[in-house]
């Protein structure tokens, strides 16, 4: 008999953007660069946006998931399984501070994918022990973003934590286009990115590399 984890989809895409409304100077631009994102290819989106209210995340959300259907694409959000459910996203991203994975389930049942942010072999090993479908594991280079989470990784980690389990593992932290052979290399099933599409010159020509790359 297959568990409720086989049942449950595999992440059926490989390039992960993660939203950061505080690179763009405007609104409108910020959802400008969102979808020429995904005219370009991004077929997965999660929404971080953790300073906002209940209610600013939920109207963010709302849009972004009429945004992303449009283009058939995966609507993740950080942490709130609450506003994940409310807007019929695809998934919720749950970090250390979030509820555990085991809750998460217990309230999303199968509606939900559960992706966990991981920084070592251990958090790796404890969230699929606990059901998550995938990880994220990083930062693998060095980024600003991630600065608070300590120094790089590095790629030894990255190929020691694919080889510890069996879920996709999506490398993310410092991540351009040139990193992109290293960490397939190391095992990575995909790459999740911030700054390196969402800050680029050209968004769509930048998010087609990757997904050349990725291919």
């Amino acid at each position: 008999m297959k568990s409720a984890h086989d049942r449950r989809p595999a992440p059926d895409f490989r390039l992960y953007l993660v939203t950061d409304r505080k690179l763009f100077g405007a609104q409108c631009s910020m959802y400008q660069a969102f979808e020429t994102a995904l005219e370009a290819g991004v077929r997965s989106i999660q929404l971080r946006e953790k300073d906002l209210t209940t209610k600013e995340l939920f109207d963010m959300a709302f849009w972004m998931r009429e945004l992303t259907q449009e283009y058939g694409a995966r609507l993740f959000i950080n942490d709130r399984v609450d506003v994940a459910l409310s807007v019929s996203a695809d998934g919720v991203q749950l970090g250390h501070a979030s509820l555990p994975v085991r809750t998460a389930r217990e309230i999303a049942g199968e509606k939900l994918l559960i992706g966990v942010s991981t920084h070592g072999v251990d958090e790796a090993l404890e969230a699929e022990k606990e059901g998550a479908d995938f990880l994220t594991f990083g930062p693998v280079y060095k980024t600003p973003s991630k600065m608070k989470y300590g120094r790089p990784v590095g790629i030894e980690a990255l190929r020691n934590v694919k080889t510890r389990v069996s879920i996709p593992v999506f490398a993310i932290g410092g991540i351009k286009p040139g990193k992109v052979n290293e960490v397939r290399a190391a095992g990575a099933d995909g790459i999740a990115v911030i700054s390196a599409i969402l800050k680029a010159k050209d968004i769509g020509k930048t998010t087609e590399d990757f997904l050349r790359l990725l291919q």
